[in-house]
C-alpha cells in the first residue's frame, strides 16, 4: 500500500544523513578504528540501499532499506568505539607491564649497588673523611628516595605506574610529592582500576603543570594525598593549572572529550576516573581556585 504523498528521495536521504550525524557526535572514538577496507565494505552497502531511492517504490519496502542503512551505520559506530575500546586496554596493559619492568630493572640495580656504596663509605669512615663519607650517603639516599616512594607497601604494577609518573614530573621539573599514610594498593579495586585510577590523576596533573610551567617560567607543584578516614580511602590530588573554562569545568567528569588539556587529547581519562568512583559507590568532588586544581576522591573501605 503506497503513502497517500510520495516523498521525493532525497528527503528519507537527508534524514539518514541527519540521524547518522547526531549518532556519530556521541560516539567516544571516529569510525576510522575498522580501516579503509571494513568502512569502505559498509559505505558501499549503504550507497546500494540508497539507490533504491531512485525508483519508485511502496512504502512498506523504503522504510526496511531506510531503517536498515541506519542500522549499518550504528554497527560501524559501535564497533569501532569497541575496537578503540579494546586497543587502548592492550596499550595500558603493555604500557603498565613497561612500567612494572622498569620499576624492577632500577631496583634491582639499587640492591646489586648497595654493598659497593656500603663499602666506599666505609673507607671514607675509615680514613677520617668524615665530610665526603656525609655528602655521598646524602646523595645516595636521595636517589633510594624516590624509588621508595613508589614501591613502598604497593603491588608490582601500582607501584610501577606511581615510579613512571614521578620520574616524569622530576624530568619535567615538577615538585611532585606522594603523601601516602597506607599504600595505594589497599584500595578495595583491582590492580587494573588502581592503576587507571591513580595513572590518569597524575598524569592529568603533570600535564597541567607543564603547560602552567611554559605559561609561568616557575616550577609547578604536585601532591597526592592518601590515607583512611572512618571507613572511607580519601584520595586528593592538588596541582597547579592555568585556567579552566567554566564550560568545561561543568562537564569535566561527566563525558568524554571535555579536557583542560590543549592539542590533540581526547578527554577520555577524566571520565575514567569517574566511572570508576561511581561503580564502588564513591563519591568524587573537584575544585578549581586561584589556578590550584583539586580533586578529592572518597570510596568506602570495603571489598
Amino acid at each position: 500500500m503506497n503513502l497517500a504523498w510520495d516523498p521525493p528521495f532525497f528527503i528519507p536521504l537527508l534524514i539518514a544523513i541527519f540521524l547518522t550525524y547526531l549518532c556519530s557526535k556521541n560516539q567516544l572514538v571516529q569510525i576510522s578504528a575498522l580501516g579503509s577496507l571494513w568502512n569502505g565494505f559498509l559505505v558501499f552497502l549503504q550507497l546500494a540501499l540508497l539507490l533504491i531511492y531512485t525508483v519508485d517504490q511502496p512504502f512498506w519496502i523504503a522504510l526496511p532499506t531506510f531503517l536498515l542503512f541506519i542500522g549499518i551505520e550504528l554497527t560501524r559506530l559501535i564497533g569501532g568505539r569497541r575496537l578503540t575500546s579494546l586497543t587502548n586496554e592492550l596499550n595500558v596493559f603493555a604500557e603498565q607491564r613497561e612500567h612494572f619492568n622498569e620499576t624492577f630493572r632500577i631496583v634491582r640495580s639499587e640492591r646489586h649497588e648497595f654493598l659497593k656504596h656500603v663499602s666506599s663509605i666505609h673507607f671514607m669512615l675509615e680514613n677520617n673523611q668524615n665530610a665526603e663519607a656525609k655528602n655521598y650517603l646524602n646523595e645516595l639516599v636521595s636517589g633510594y628516595e624516590e624509588t621508595n616512594l613508589s614501591i613502598k607497601g604497593e603491588r608490582g604494577v601500582v607501584a610501577g605506574v606511581l615510579h613512571q609518573m614521578y620520574r616524569r614530573a622530576q624530568k619535567a621539573g615538577i615538585s611532585i610529592v606522594y603523601d601516602l599514610d597506607i599504600p595505594l594498593s589497599s584500595l578495595p579495586l583491582s590492580d587494573k582500576k588502581v592503576v587507571t585510577l591513580v595513572g590518569n590523576l597524575l598524569s592529568n596533573s603533570i600535564d597541567a603543570c607543564e603547560e602552567w610551567q611554559r605559561h609561568y617560567q616557575k616550577q609547578a607543584q604536585i601532591s597526592l594525598q592518601f590515607y583512611k578516614r572512618s571507613g572511607l580511602n580519601l584520595l586528593i590530588c592538588k596541582n597547579h593549572s592555568l585556567p579552566i573554562p567554566t564550560s568545561i569545568l561543568d562537564e569535566l567528569f561527566q563525558t568524554y572529550g571535555k579536557t583542560t588539556k590543549s592539542g590533540s587529547h581526547e578527554g577520555l581519562g577524566t571520565k575514567l576516573i569517574q566511572d570508576i568512583v561511581d561503580e564502588n559507590q564513591g563519591f568524587l568532588d573537584f575544585i578549581y581556585k586561584e589556578e590550584e586544581f583539586t580533586v578529592k576522591i572518597k570510596i568506602p573501605a570495603i571489598r
